[in-house]
C-alpha cells in the first residue's frame, strides 16, 4: 500500500499485548500542541509525537531484528508518548495497526535522508508550528493531551526525488544515515569531544589576509594587471648596466608608488575586518563549567559545551537545545541572520532533557549528528540519554547568529562551532572584485605592448643596418668608437663596444626603457583619484540621503565606480530591500458594505479612536485607522445579521492564524501572564506572514484583542470579556487549496470552522441559500474588484457551525491525516474539504503591503533602461508574487511561468515543458543571438534626417520596445533550485530565465542566491548587480560583480560586505542611471584619453630617433619627460574624469534608456580604441614634422627644437581634451587653462639654470614670430580631422546622448 494506515474505531483498543515493544512516555508541558477531542478513540489514550523522530528511532531499533529474517514483511512501529504521571503505558501494536512498509532510497552523495514525516510535506518551508489541540475526555472528565508539533521542515531534502515504494523491509543505519562517518558530542564533556582535535575552535575569521600572507597575497592580486608585469620587467632591464637609461633607483619610484598606496588601503580595509572579527570573537557567553554557568569568551567555546543564553542575546554557535525556561521546551528565536526574515520561529528541547533541565539536574548524553553543511533547514542527529535513544531535527536546533525572543533563557549543547557553523559556511569569501572596464584595458594593454614591440625592433633593425653600413667608421665615431684613443692606461681598449648583434639588441633593450609610458603606469594613478573624487560626490549626493534612518550613501569600495554605468542584471532580496516589511489594514468588506479609512471624517474618526484607546487595555505597536461606522455597530448591542456577521468577521480575524501575542507588563514579559489584565501595557504579534500579523492587529484595533495563545487554546479579549476559545484543529494555507481554516469551541460547546483565502478559492466554496447571499457575494465580489484595482492584497471570510456528526467525522478524519507518514498533505487537504464547504460569507479584507517609497517608479526606470530585476526571497511564493505585483515588477499582461519541483525529474520535465510552450531557445542558440537581441532591447533612437528641436524630446519619450510576444515571468522555489543547481539542469534554466523579463526565485537559501546570480555570471558577459540588507544577502552581494547593501532593520552584514550601501532601494535608481552612467562615460574617456596621451609623446620621440640614425637619443630633457605626464597634462585629466558631465541628472532620469549607452559600450571599445590610435599617429606625425619643415632653412640648435616639441605637445594634449569636455565650469579652466601656463612656467625655469644644456632656449625661441606660428599650426593641422569627423557624425549619426544634450540646449 505504501502508507501507514492507522485504525481507530471506539471500542477496539489501539495496542494489544501480543506484539509488545517498549515506548517512551511523556507529556509536553503547558505549551504543548494539543489535538482535538475524539470520541473515535479510545478512552485514558494519549497519543503523542513531537515529529516523524519517534518512527526513525524505532526504525533504527528494528535493525537487528531485520537482519536476522530479511524474507519477513517489516511491522514499522508507530511510536507513541503518554503523559508521565496518570496515563498507563502504550504497550505494543496490535492488528488493528495495518502497516505496509515504503522503502526510502538513500543517496551517498547528498547526505540528506528521506524522512517518514509527520509533518505536512508543503513548499513553505518556513512555517514552523502547526497549532492545533485534541483534548481527550475520559469517564471521569479527566483531560489528557493529545499532542503533536511540527518537525523538521522539509526543504532541500534531495532524497524526495528517489521515492520508491518496495514490499521490502526498510533498512535504516546509523552509518547509512551519517554517510559511516557520524560527529559525536558528548554532552558536556569538551574534552572527550575534542580528543582528537578534529573540531574546530569558535573563533571566526572573516579577513583575507594576515601579517605573514598579507604581502605575497596583496602583491599577487596587484599583479592581475598586466601592465604592472610590464612596469616591472621595465624597472628590471633599467637595472642592467648598458641599458640604464634612468637612474637604477628611480626607474624603480612609480612602480613602488603605485603597489604601496594599493596595499594601504587594501591593508586598512582588511584591518577593519579584523577588528569587526576580534569584537565578534571576544563576545562572552555562560558556560557550565566547573558546576556553574561562568562567563566565557566566545573564540574560546568548544563543541560538547553547555551554554546558556538569555533574552535578546545573540546565539554565539549552533546548539541542539536541552531544556528552556518554558516548562515544555519551547523557545522563540529570530533568524534574521540567516534567512532575513523577521518574524519568531519556534524550536524545542526534547522533552526528555527540558524536564532534567528545569528541574536542575545535570545532562549527560551522546549526540551522533552529521558533519558540517551548508543547509540551514535541515539537521539529522540522535540523542542517547538517560538509556534511551531517540532523533533530533531542525526543530531541536538553534543556530548562530539567530537572537532569542520571548524566551527567558535557553541552555543547549554546542554541536557546530566557529567556521563549521551554517551561519559561516554559508558565507562565502569575499572575492576581490575588479572593474570591468579594467579587465577591457588588459586588452588594449596587450595591443600596445605589440605597438611598442613593433617600434623598438624598428629602431633594433636600424641600429643593427646601420651599425653595418657604417662598420669602416666606427673608430671615429664619438658614440661607437671601438677603441679608447685618449692617452692614458686604456688607451687600445675596447670602449664600450659589444658587436654589432648585441649592440642591435641593447638597441632594443633600450628602446623598450625609451618608449616604455607607452603604457602609462600613471593611468592607474588617475584612476584611482578620479574614483575617489566621483565617491565624495555619490556620498555627498543629497538625492541619495535617506531622512528616516539618517543614513547617507557609502562608498566601501573605490575599484568598481564605472561598473555601476553597464548593469544589465539586478539581483534583489525583497524583505526589508523592496518592501518597509510592513502590512496595513486598509479596508473591510462585511456583510456587503465596504469599510475603510475612505469613510472616515475628521471629527468622528478622532472621537471613535480617542474612544476606542480609551477604552481598550492593548496599546499597539502601530497606530491603526478605525472606521467609525463599524465600530459603532461592533460596540452597540444591535440586532440582526449583520452585527452578528462583523461579529464573526473580527473574531475569525482574531482566531484564523498562527500568530504569537507577546504582551508586555510591569511584571513580567512572556509567558507568565497574570489573570490580571490591568499590568498589561502594550501587545505585540509575531508570525511569519505580515499579512496575518496586520489582520490580527487589525482585529485588536476594533476590540478585539488576541493576547493568549497555546498550544491547546486562544484568549481573545471582546471589548473587555475575556473569551476563551479551544482550537481543536487548524488547516495551514497551502497553495492549491489557497485558503486557512481553523475548527474552534466556544465556551457553550458551540464548533465553528472559521476560513480565510483567496477569493479565487472562497467563492466556490460558499453556500448558496438566499437571495440575500447572492447580493452580498456581488457585492463583495464589486468591493475586491475595486481593492484589487489599487494595488491591494485581498482575503475573502468565511465560517460555518459544525453538527456533531460532521464533527466527529471530521476529527477522525483529521487524526489519521495528521498521523499519516504518506501523502500527508493530500490527506489533510481532503479532511480540510470536510469542513471548508457550504460556508457563509462574512466579509473580506484589503491590506496595504508597505512597500519602500519610489519601489515601483525605481523597478520601471530600471526596466525602460534596459535592466532585468530579479527578486531572490526566503519568503513564500505567494508572498512574493503579491510584492511583485504590488512594486509593478509582475504585470497583468504577463504569462508566468512557475517551477516547483521536488525531484530531478519533475524539475526537467517542468524545464523542458516551459520551454516547448513558449517557444524558448536553447542556451547555445541564444548565445549567436545574443549581440542581437541587446541591441533589441536597447537598440539607438530613430534618427530621422530633420532634427528639428520641436520632435528630439518627442523621439526620445517615444521611443519603445516592441514586443514580438506577451512577456514571460519565471517563478521558481527553493526545493527546485537544489535539483536545478547542483545538477545539469543550470543550462535549461539559465535559458529560460534569461529569455523571461522577470525571475522570482522564492524561499531560497543564502548560498542558493550566490548559485543564481553566478549562474548569469559565468555564462554571461553582463554586468551583474545585487541588492539586499541582510547576512542572508552576503553571500549574493559578494558573488556579483556589484554589491549594494541597504542600511535597514536587518543589521550591517549586508553593508559591511558591499561595495555601496544606502537607505533605500528607490536611490537604486539614481545611483545606477546618473551617477552610473556619469562614471562610465568619464572612466570610458579617461581611459582612451591617457592611451592617447602617452601614445602621442612616444610616437613624436620614436620618429625623431629615426632621424638621429635610430640612436636611443632624446631632444627632449631628462626633466620633460618626468614632468610631461606628473605635472604638465595630468591636473586636467583627474579634474575633467571627476566633473565632466554629459548629460544633466534630470534628462538621465527622465529618459533611462540614455543608460542603454553602458550596455552598448559606446564610451569604451575596442573600435573607439582604434580610432583613437589612428588619430594618435596623425598627431604625432604632424607634431613632429611641422617644426621641421618650419625650422629647415635656420641654425635651431636641438634643445630649442625639443623646447619646441615640449610646449606643442602639451598645448595640443591639452586642446584636444578642452575639445571633448561637456561640461565647462570654473575648475575646469582653471585646470586645463592652468596646465599650459604651468608648462611655460616650468619651461621658463627649467632654461634658467645654466647647468642645463638647454640654458636660456626658450628666451630665444619666445622672440621669434615663427614660434608660435609654428604651434598654431601644429594645433590646427592635427586636430582638424578629428573635428571634421566629430561634426559629420553628430550631424548625419548623432548618439541617443548628442540627442539629449541637443534637447537641454533647445529647452
Amino acid at each position: 500500500m505504501g502508507e501507514f494506515v492507522l485504525l481507530m474505531i471506539s471500542g477496539h483498543p489501539l495496542l494489544s499485548s501480543s506484539e509488545s515493544s517498549s515506548v517512551v512516555v511523556h507529556r509536553r508541558g503547558n505549551s504543548s500542541c494539543n489535538l482535538p477531542s475524539f470520541r473515535c478513540l479510545c478512552h485514558n489514550v494519549s497519543f503523542s509525537s513531537s515529529t516523524f523522530d519517534e518512527t526513525q528511532s524505532r526504525f533504527l531499533e528494528l535493525k537487528d531484528q531485520q537482519e536476522e529474517d530479511q524474507e519477513q514483511e517489516e511491522t514499522a512501529v508507530f511510536a507513541g508518548a503518554a503523559p508521565r504521571s496518570h496515563l498507563k503505558p502504550l504497550t505494543s501494536l496490535a492488528h488493528s495497526l495495518s502497516v505496509a512498509t515504503s522503502k526510502q532510497l538513500y543517496s551517498a552523495d547528498s547526505g540528506f535522508f528521506q524522512h517518514f514525516s509527520l509533518e505536512c510535506p508543503t513548499k513553505d518551508r518556513g512555517s514552523q508550528v502547526s497549532w492545533g489541540s485534541m483534548e481527550l475526555h475520559n469517564n471521569n472528565n479527566t483531560c489528557t493531551t493529545f499532542d503533536i508539533s511540527r518537525g523538521s521542515s522539509l526543504v532541500q531534502d534531495k532524497l524526495s526525488k528517489s521515492r520508491r515504494v518496495r514490499n521490502k523491509s526498510v533498512d535504516f543505519d546509523d552509518n547509512l544515515l551519517y554517510s559511516g562517518n557520524p560527529r559525536l558530542i558528548y554532552i558536556n564533556d569538551p574534552r572527550r569531544t575534542n580528543d582528537k582535535y578534529e573540531f574546530t575552535g569558535n573563533e571566526i575569521r572573516t579577513s583575507k589576509y594576515t601579517l605573514i600572507t598579507f604581502l605575497p597575497k596583496n602583491l599577487f592580486i596587484q599583479f592581475h594587471r598586466v601592465a604592472y608585469l610590464y612596469f616591472l620587467a621595465i624597472a628590471a632591464l633599467n637595472q642592467l648596466p648598458p641599458l640604464a637609461v634612468f637612474g637604477r633607483t628611480v626607474s624603480l619610484f612609480p612602480l613602488l608608488f603605485v603597489l604601496c598606496v594599493t596595499a594601504i588601503k587594501d591593508g586598512y580595509e582588511d584591518w577593519r575586518r579584523h577588528r569587526s572579527d576580534r569584537n565578534e570573537n571576544n563576545r562572552e557567553a555562560l558556560v557550565l563549567q566547573l558546576g556553574g554557568f561562568r562567563l566565557k569568551k566566545w573564540k574560546k567555546i568548544r563543541a560538547g559545551e553547555v551554554v546558556k543564553i538569555h533574552a535578546h542575546e545573540t546565539i554565539p554557535c549552533d546548539m541542539v537545545l536541552l531544556g528552556t525556561s518554558d516548562p515544555s521546551g519551547l523557545a522563540y528565536i529570530q533568524t534574521m541572520n540567516l534567512d532575513g526574515e523577521s518574524n519568531l520561529k519556534t524550536r524545542y528541547a526534547r522533552q526528555e532533557t527540558a524536564s532534567s533541565v528545569f528541574e536542575g539536574c545535570n545532562v549527560t548524553g551522546l549526540i551522533r549528528c552529521e558533519q558540517p553543511n551548508r543547509n540551514i533547514y535541515e539537521f539529522t542527529a540522535n540523542m542517547e540519554f538517560n538509556e534511551q535513544k531517540f532523533p533530533l531535527s531542525q526543530s531541536n536546533i538553534v543556530l548562530r547568529g539567530c537572537q532569542l525572543k520571548n524566551t527567558d533563557w535557553i541552555i543547549g549543547v554546542v554541536v557546530y562551532a566557529g567556521q563549521e557553523t551554517k551561519a559561516m559556511l554559508n558565507s562565502a569569501v569575499s572575492p576581490a572584485k575588479r572593474s570591468k572596464l579594467e579587465s577591457y584595458m588588459n586588452r588594449e594593454t596587450l595591443w600596445l605592448s605589440i605597438f611598442l614591440l613593433v617600434m623598438c625592433s624598428v629602431v633594433a633593425v636600424g641600429m643593427g643596418l646601420w651599425l653595418h653600413r657604417h662598420k669602416d667608421k666606427l673608430d671615429t665615431l664619438p658614440y661607437y668608437r671601438k677603441r679608447y684613443l685618449t692617452n692614458g692606461k686604456d688607451k687600445g681598449k675596447t670602449y664600450r663596444y659589444y658587436g654589432i648583434p648585441m649592440e642591435t639588441f641593447f638597441s632594443l633593450l633600450s628602446s623598450i626603457i625609451v618608449f616604455q609610458i607607452m603604457i602609462p603606469i600613471s593611468l592607474y594613478i588617475t584612476m584611482e583619484l578620479v574614483r575617489l573624487g566621483q565617491s565624495y560626490f555619490m556620498i555627498e549626493d543629497k538625492h541619495m540621503y535617506d531622512s528616516n534612518s539618517g543614513s547617507r550613501f557609502q562608498c566601501r569600495s573605490l575599484n568598481i565606480n564605472e561598473d555601476l554605468g553597464q548593469v544589465r542584471y539586478v539581483f534583489s532580496d525583497k524583505t526589508g530591500t523592496l518592501t518597509e516589511n510592513k502590512m496595513e489594514f486598509r479596508n473591510a468588506s462585511v456583510h456587503g458594505k465596504n469599510y475603510g479609512s475612505s469613510n472616515l471624517t475628521d471629527d468622528l474618526s478622532e472621537e471613535h479612536n480617542i474612544r476606542a484607546v480609551l477604552r481598550s487595555r492593548w496599546k499597539l505597536k502601530s497606530e491603526i485607522s478605525i472606521d467609525s461606522e463599524l465600530l459603532d455597530m461592533l460596540h452597540k448591542d444591535l440586532p440582526g445579521d449583520e452585527r452578528i456577521a462583523a461579529h464573526e468577521f473580527f473574531l475569525t480575524l482574531a482566531a484564523c492564524n498562527t500568530v504569537i501575542p507577546i504582551v508586555s507588563q510591569d511584571t513580567s514579559s512572556g509567558h507568565g501572564r497574570s489573570e490580571s489584565w490591568e499590568d498589561v501595557e502594550a501587545i505585540d504579534y509575531q508570525g511569519e506572514s505580515p499579512d496575518e500579523q496586520a489582520l490580527v492587529s487589525a482585529a485588536s484595533a476594533y476590540g478585539y484583542t488576541l493576547f493568549e495563545r497555546t498550544s491547546g487554546h486562544i484568549v481573545v479579549d471582546i471589548n473587555g470579556n475575556k473569551l476563551r476559545l479551544d482550537v481543536l484543529g487548524l488547516h495551514e494555507f497551502d497553495s492549491v487549496r489557497k485558503r486557512m481554516s481553523v475548527v474552534i469551541r466556544f465556551p457553550n460547546n458551540t464548533v465553528k470552522v472559521l476560513v480565510k483565502g483567496a477569493d479565487t478559492s472562497m467563492f466556490s466554496i460558499l453556500a448558496k441559500d438566499t437571495e440575500r447571499d447572492d447580493q452580498i457575494r456581488q457585492a463583495t465580489q464589486s468591493h475586491l474588484t475595486e481593492y484589487s484595482s489599487v494595488g491591494l492584497r485581498t482575503l475573502v471570510v468565511a465560517a460555518k457551525d459544525l453538527t456533531d456528526a460532521e464533527l466527529e467525522l471530521w476529527q477522525c478524519r483529521y487524526e489519521d491525516a495528521s498521523t499519516s507518514l504518506v501523502d500527508r498533505a493530500a490527506k489533510l487537504r481532503q479532511t480540510a474539504a470536510l469542513v471548508e464547504c457550504n460556508l457563509n460569507l462574512l466579509g473580506a479584507t484589503a491590506i496595504e503591503d508597505k512597500l519602500q517609497d519610489g519601489v515601483p517608479e525605481a523597478i520601471e526606470a530600471l526596466r525602460q533602461a534596459g535592466i532585468k530585476v530579479w527578486v531572490l526571497t526566503g519568503d513564500k511564493q505567494e508572498t512574493a508574487i503579491s510584492i511583485g505585483l504590488s512594486c509593478k515588477l509582475l504585470t497583468a499582461d504577463m504569462q508566468q511561468i512557475i517551477i516547483n519541483g521536488n525531484s530531478e525529474e519533475e524539475c526537467r520535465n517542468l524545464l523542458a515543458d516551459a520551454k516547448t510552450r513558449h517557444g524558448v531557445q536553447s542556451s547555445n542558440r541564444k548565445k549567436q543571438n545574443l549581440k542581437r537581441k541587446k541591441n533589441s532591447e536597447n537598440g539607438y533612437l530613430d534618427i530621422l534626417d530633420d532634427t528639428k528641436s520641436s520632435n528630439v524630446l518627442q523621439r526620445l519619450a517615444g521611443r519603445e520596445e516592441l514586443a514580438v510576444r506577451a512577456p514571460l515571468a519565471l517563478i521558481i522555489d527553493g526545493n527546485s533550485l537544489v535539483y536545478i543547481l547542483e545538477k545539469d539542469l543550470e543550462s535549461e534554466l539559465f535559458s529560460i530565465a534569461t529569455s523571461c523579463r522577470v525571475v522570482l526565485c522564492c524561499r531560497v537559501a543564502p548560498l542558493q542566491k550566490a548559485g543564481i546570480v553566478d549562474l548569469i555570471k559565468s555564462r554571461t558577459d553582463d554586468m551583474t548587480l545585487a541588492i539586499g540588507d541582510g547576512a542572508n544577502d552576503v553571500s549574493m552581494i559578494q558573488m556579483a560583480d556589484v554589491g549594494v547593501g541597504i542600511c535597514g532593520q536587518e543589521g550591517r552584514q549586508a553593508v559591511m560586505a558591499s561595495d555601496f550601501a544606502m537607505g533605500q532601494f528607490r536611490f537604486l535608481k539614481r545611483l545606477l542611471l546618473v551617477h552610473g552612467h556619469w562614471n562610465y562615460q568619464r572612466v570610458g574617456y579617461l581611459v582612451l584619453y591617457n592611451f592617447y596621451r602617452n601614445a602621442v609623446f612616444v610616437l613624436m620621440l620614436f620618429w625623431y630617433i629615426l632621424c638621429t640614425a635610430f640612436s636611443t637619443t632624446s631632444a627632449l630633457t631628462d626633466w620633460s619627460s618626468v614632468f610631461y605626464s606628473v605635472i604638465y597634462t595630468s591636473v586636467p585629466t583627474i579634474v575633467v574624469g571627476i566633473l565632466d558631465k554629459d548629460l544633466s541628472h534630470r534628462t538621465l532620469l527622465q529618459y533611462p534608456k540614455l543608460y542603454g549607452a553602458g550596455h552598448r559600450h559606446e564610451a569604451y571599445n575596442l573600435q573607439l580604441f582604434w580610432i583613437t590610435m589612428i588619430d594618435t599617429l596623425w598627431q604625432s606625425l604632424v607634431l613632429f614634422y611641422i617644426p621641421l619643415f618650419m625650422y629647415k632653412e635656420s641654425s635651431i640648435d636641438i634643445w630649442s627644437m625639443g623646447s619646441l616639441w615640449t610646449i606643442a605637445v602639451v598645448v595640443l594634449v591639452n586642446i584636444h581634451l578642452a575639445m571633448d569636455i561637456r561640461r565647462w565650469v570654473f575648475i575646469t579652466h582653471v585646470a586645463v587653462w592652468g596646465s599650459i601656463m604651468i608648462t611655460y612656467a616650468c619651461m621658463v625655469v627649467l632654461d634658467s639654470i645654466p647647468i642645463f644644456p638647454n640654458y636660456w632656449t626658450i628666451y630665444h625661441l619666445a622672440t621669434s614670430p615663427t614660434y608660435w606660428l609654428t604651434i598654431l599650426l601644429i594645433i590646427i593641422v592635427a586636430l582638424l580631422p578629428r573635428f571634421l569627423v566629430k561634426v559629420v557624425h553628430q550631424i548625419f549619426w548623432p548618439s541617443d546622448i548628442q540627442i539629449a544634450r541637443e534637447a537641454e540646449i533647445l529647452r
